[in-house]
């Protein structure tokens, strides 16, 4: 687990000081294996797409894992969690929310916080912009920052490529229906767990009493229980959390109507919450170093 967090923080690093590299997330090669497969049958497809690649990912840090001490095997896993985080930076694209000049420009800057698989236009209302900015941080950050600390690169590129088979614009034509299903189904679950980590560490950095009752008056008026793959609760937490913080005057501004306010309070948020993931991942190393 500290080699994990190692590599986390090294991407994170990367991230922080060399956005531009983002440009080099290209999944265009997918397009050209998912066509390949075009003929192993509709759901075999995208099972395929998504499997092989897997393995051989987890095969090759197996592989590395040895020599150099594992220094190569460290390598391997910061370039496929820096490969799979993103695509897009979501501090620059909320960054470029803030500061653009006129109210044109925020709202065509705002399109690019929607995740994915959102073809709707994003509406320039402070609870659309949150909602949107806590569920594309659960695509680019925190879904393949857990599935990289519980399976290693293997598990963080088993995310990615499930998020690109299932929301990507670039396989319209190439994949089938219903491998597009299945792997919108596959993306779901693997959001699951994620989620509602998102939600825990939330209430932690956030209100604690306001994100908590938000969370069960969601599951309460959806009648769904608390085990389905609708992840609408995320939305509704992160409201509720950033809301309280704005109430209680965390920022410079305490109207909650206001999205530019909304949103830079959103971002603060997002960073604590990751803040209290790298913390329990930490005390997760040191148990196991003491151990």
């Amino acid at each position: 687990m500290a080699i994990k967090l190692l590599v986390v923080l090294v991407v994170l690093a990367l991230a922080q000081g060399l956005p531009d590299l983002a440009r080099m997330r290209d999944f265009s090669r997918l397009r050209v294996w998912v066509a390949l497969l075009g003929r192993r049958g509709d759901v075999l497809q995208s099972f395929l797409a998504l499997v092989v690649p897997v393995a051989l990912c987890a095969l090759l840090q197996w592989w590395l894992s040895g020599p150099l001490f594992g220094l190569l095997g460290v390598a391997f896993a910061v370039c496929v969690l820096w490969f799979a985080w993103g695509p897009r930076d979501l501090g620059q694209d909320i960054e470029a929310v803030l500061k653009a000049p006129d109210s044109e420009r925020r709202r065509a800057a705002a399109q690019a916080l929607r995740p994915e698989g959102e073809e709707a236009a994003l509406p320039w209302q402070a609870a659309a912009l949150v909602e949107a900015s806590f569920r594309s941080a659960l695509q680019r950050w925190f879904g393949v920052l857990f599935w990289f600390l519980l399976a290693g690169p293997a598990g963080a590129l088993a995310y990615r490529l499930a998020q690109v088979l299932a929301w990507g614009a670039l396989l319209d034509g190439e994949q089938a229906a219903a491998g597009r299903d299945f792997a919108r189904r596959l993306a779901r679950l693997l959001d699951w767990a994620p989620a509602h980590l998102m939600a825990l560490a939330m209430a932690v950095a956030s209100d604690f009493d306001a994100v908590f009752h938000s969370w069960r008056a969601h599951h309460d008026a959806a009648g769904k229980g608390y085990f389905t793959l609708d992840l609408g609760f995320l939305g509704a937490i992160a409201r509720a959390g950033v809301d309280a913080d704005v109430v209680a005057g965390d920022g410079y501004a305490e109207d909650v109507d206001d999205p530019l306010v909304e949103l830079d309070d959103a971002r603060h948020l997002l960073v604590r919450v990751l803040i209290v993931w790298l913390a329990a991942t930490a005390v997760f190393a040191l148990g196991g170093w003491f151990n």
